[in-house]
């Protein structure tokens, strides 16, 4: 299966019209440290939005916390429901931010890969 991706090019991207060996690129110090970099950003991410995000159905259904007002008639409740938008625009323009910096890595992964260097 791994000999299936290194022979065949891809469509897209930079091969260049090269064969690219995966399984070399995958071995690599660059690319272990690319993945453990996108790991430690995603994950701590994904974990804060995931308990930002059920935060509010969870504090409506169980307690009346979010149920008091905060600017008259407007509760805390709504307040939250806002706060998470805010929170999920935020979040899409830090990712692409750093998705920017992973992908200039990945750029010199490829080119390292293509000049013979793995």
């Amino acid at each position: 299966m791994a000999n299936l991706a290194q022979n065949k090019p891809s469509g897209t991207g930079g091969n260049r019209g090269q064969s690219i060996d995966y399984t070399a690129i995958a071995r690599s110090q660059k690319f272990k440290t690319l993945m453990q970099r996108k790991r430690s950003f995603i994950v701590p991410m994904c974990i804060f939005f995931l308990i930002f995000y059920y935060t509010l159905p969870i504090l409506t259904s169980y307690s009346n916390v979010l149920n008091t007002p905060a600017i008259g008639a407007i509760t805390w409740a709504w307040i939250y429901a806002f706060g998470q938008f805010i929170m999920t625009w935020a979040l899409c323009m830090i990712y692409s931010r750093k998705a920017a910096s992973f992908d200039q890595i990945s750029d010199e992964i490829i080119e390292e890969h293509q000049k013979g260097g793995a």
